[in-house]
């Protein structure tokens, strides 16, 4: 069974997926850069100002540019939550 969002098609996780998930929870909770707070709140929710705003924190703080590439590429492979989702993985928002 697949999914459809925006014209691409991914399937649905299986049993098997879930339970990898549930495995690794911990692991997906933890903010890569803790110390690193953006403040989005208040904020135009545009994908691409959120993007910026993302990628200027990390410049900032030092980051190697190929991570930072990989946070691009990463946040940038679904839809808006996924997103979201990946900037709250990589750094404090606000």
């Amino acid at each position: 069974m697949t999914k459809k969002w925006l014209g691409a098609t991914k399937p649905l996780p299986t049993r098997k997926d879930r339970k990898m998930d549930e495995q690794t929870s911990t692991k997906v909770n933890e903010v890569k850069y803790p110390h690193i707070t953006v403040q989005l709140a208040g904020e135009n929710g545009n994908a691409y100002v959120i993007l910026f705003k993302i990628k200027k924190a990390l410049h900032n703080d030092g980051v190697p540019a190929a991570t930072i590439q990989e946070f691009f590429d990463e946040a940038t492979s679904d839809d808006y939550d996924h997103l979201l989702q990946t900037c709250m993985r990589w750094v404090n928002v606000q």
